[in-house]
């Protein structure tokens, strides 16, 4: 071997050790600053409340203050394209929702991409809506609701938190699955959505299990069916949506945990590893169990793989539903 090869080779697995032993450096001296946690929502509402939730714990697992900031506005695009573009050092993470990280990117012109902009670290937990209607309403099955619809004996209408969200695509689903056309009523909420709904102004909302349950047990909303994979606890004698004849039918929001894409992997493994830790925790469970959000915590691999699977089928109901990117809706539902 020729001088100047040894000395160059010599000179690789220096550089070789040194890129090996770069990534668990910075984990040792991570973090050594606050971290900012930001949520896409007003104070008070629960994604706030599960973000202060985990963002406590998480600050006394790392020995640094998580600080929650609070970005709402766009849907979720605010707090979305805010994380896109902070520095991709651990300092900065999202508790993005599924309008952020899946919906809005089939019908609103974002500067972000859920996929190539982020590095997942894990899914927090998914929330099932319920179909449920007032008690004056002659319906109270799906089968009923649909002979209803079809037999055009009268206008049925949908509330749901505003275009895009999880309460909007919900009933586009339904729609597209039973071959029936509901009128989309959209609001800034879903407080006014369901007390419309309670007064009879509108039909039906697609409305989160613990917005509704008050209303429920006060006999003032009738549940028809549930909208999650399968019966929901807290409504044990609703059936769901699929049970109910519609087959195929799933749709639950989601909430999940993201920071900026080229984030050191040592620093995605931590934040995932103590992340998950926590979404264990009996008493964090306990408390989301009673607003009805199943907490989850998996895999990076796993919740990118969810993402990518929520955006294709969103994108589909979108798209059937004339929901373009310029932000107008192309159909009779508004």
């Amino acid at each position: 071997m020729k001088p100047n090869e040894s000395l160059l080779n010599a000179l690789l697995l220096a550089l070789t050790l040194q890129l090996l032993t770069f990534v668990p450096a910075q984990a040792q001296h991570y973090p050594d600053k606050p971290i900012r946690l930001i949520v896409p929502s007003a104070a008070g509402g629960s994604v706030d409340r599960l973000a202060r939730n985990i963002g406590q714990r998480l600050g006394d697992k790392l020995g640094q203050a998580v600080v929650v900031d609070n970005r709402p506005g766009g849907g979720g695009t605010v707090a979305t394209e805010t994380v896109a573009n902070a520095k991709p050092d651990g300092y900065t993470l999202l508790i993005g929702t599924i309008a952020g990280l899946a919906t809005n990117v089939s019908f609103d012109k974002v500067k972000y991409d859920p996929i190539r902009d982020f590095a997942p670290i894990t899914l927090v937990g998914l929330q099932d809506f319920v179909l449920c209607t007032n008690s004056n309403f002659g319906a109270k099955s799906i089968k009923e609701i649909i002979e209803n619809a079809k037999s055009n004996t009268q206008t049925l209408t949908y509330a749901s938190a505003g275009r895009g969200t999880g309460s909007h695509l919900s009933g586009e689903l339904f729609d597209q699955l039973t071959g029936i056309e509901m009128i989309h009523v959209p609001y800034k909420g879903m407080s006014q959505a369901t007390a419309d709904v309670v007064g009879g102004q509108v039909t039906f909302a697609f409305a989160s299990i613990s917005t509704a349950l008050p209303l429920i047990k006060a006999k003032k909303l009738i549940p028809i069916a549930v909208t999650g994979k399968n019966r929901s606890h807290m409504l044990p004698d609703t059936p769901t949506i699929a049970e109910a004849g519609v087959k195929g039918y799933e749709s639950s929001t989601w909430y999940g945990i993201v920071t900026p894409i080229n984030t050191p992997l040592s620093i995605q493994t931590l934040l995932n590893k103590e992340i998950v830790l926590i979404l264990k925790d009996p008493e964090l469970t306990k408390i989301f169990d009673e607003e009805g959000l199943e907490l989850i915590g998996n895999s990076q691999a796993e919740f990118k793989s969810f993402i990518q699977k929520e955006i294709d089928k969103w994108r589909k109901v979108a798209a059937s539903a004339g929901l373009k990117k310029e932000g107008k809706v192309n159909s009779s539902k508004q």
